[in-house]
């Protein structure tokens, strides 16, 4: 079983507490390792497919990966222990709708290493902070021939400071849209992920709702345009708010931006949670985190998940 943790950690967390919570985390991972979470069968039977709206507009999508590095399987998925390691990517999407140009996850500013990094603890920080050489949001936009200033706004699937580092790359007058719950949680004192507030400053941030129908295997949802191409569905547990994008490509495909939700696709299949370390840290709800997987392995077979993590399943939409 895990061990007691000082739960996920927060701006105000101390430097002891910090310290007592990666050792916690640390010290259930043989035990998780070895005896993964067993799947919930009862959710699982009750699972449906809600189907999807018909899509009335296509988007086009574009990954733009700032960096990439290996971390141990163990690592990032609980139980398993091949591949030795898989690769870890630093991902910010793009996504082109006929009435608007907007950032998915604005993930890395150029100037990350000096500007948010410092705002981590150890030794969390040096458990997830990306290696040195990576192109900040700016330069991927560029790099895609979109400059800054011709985006509408911003969109966080959650607010954790690998998702919004970007943001300061960006002018400070572009919204960064986000859920309700998510806001609240991310903007309370008490509450606030490590590492965002400088990133979140006085920036505009329009909340929504999810206010509409179950769609897919997901029991509420909100349609951005109000056209079927762009909608945001319930992945809470990582954090309070924490969304999916599911986007009706120009391929004619589906596609779902996952967040946080998983690391890597390969757990959805296995249905595995993140490992203790650092899960214990970064998870708000550790349940309901896992019942997000559940929903996510119950989608149709022609929903093609990515995790903003996962760089295998990021880089094939990479410069398209």
């Amino acid at each position: 079983m895990d061990l007691p943790s000082a739960g996920p950690l927060t701006a105000r967390t101390g430097t002891a507490a910090t310290w007592w919570s990666c050792c916690a985390a640390g010290m259930s991972m043989p035990w998780r390792t070895l005896q993964p979470r067993r799947r919930d069968t009862e959710l699982l039977d009750t699972l449906t497919d809600a189907g999807l709206p018909p899509a009335r507009a296509r988007v086009r999508l574009t990954a733009l990966i700032h960096g990439v590095r290996p971390a141990p399987a163990y690592g990032v998925i609980e139980g398993a222990l091949r591949p030795p390691s898989v690769a870890i990517a630093m991902t910010s999407f793009l996504v082109e709708h006929p009435q608007a140009r907007f950032v998915v996850d604005p993930a890395m500013c150029a100037d990350v290493h000096a500007r948010v990094l410092p705002q981590l603890r150890r030794p969390y920080r040096d458990l997830v902070a990306p290696r040195k050489s990576l192109v900040g949001l700016a330069d991927s936009l560029a790099m895609s021939a979109v400059p800054v200033d011709a985006l509408d706004f911003a969109i966080a699937t959650h607010i954790h400071w690998d998702h919004v580092a970007g943001l300061l790359d960006l002018p400070a007058s572009l919204a960064l849209r986000v859920t309700t719950a998510e806001l609240e949680w991310a903007t309370n004192p008490e509450t606030t992920p490590m590492g965002v507030a400088e990133s979140l400053g006085s920036r505009p941030t329009p909340s929504f709702d999810l206010d509409g129908p179950p769609v897919l295997t997901f029991s509420r949802s909100h349609d951005l345009f109000g056209d079927g191409s762009v909608l945001a569905v319930d992945l809470s547990g990582h954090t309070p708010g924490s969304i999916g994008l599911v986007l009706a490509v120009a391929d004619g495909g589906t596609v779902l931006l996952a967040g946080d939700a998983v690391w890597r696709r390969e757990q959805i299949p296995l249905l595995r949670e993140k490992p203790p370390l650092p899960g214990l840290l970064v998870d708000h709800d550790r349940s309901a985190a896992f019942a997000a997987i559940h929903r996510l392995h119950c989608l149709p077979a022609d929903v093609e998940v990515i995790p903003t993590h996962d760089h295998t399943a990021a880089k094939r939409w990479a410069h398209r």
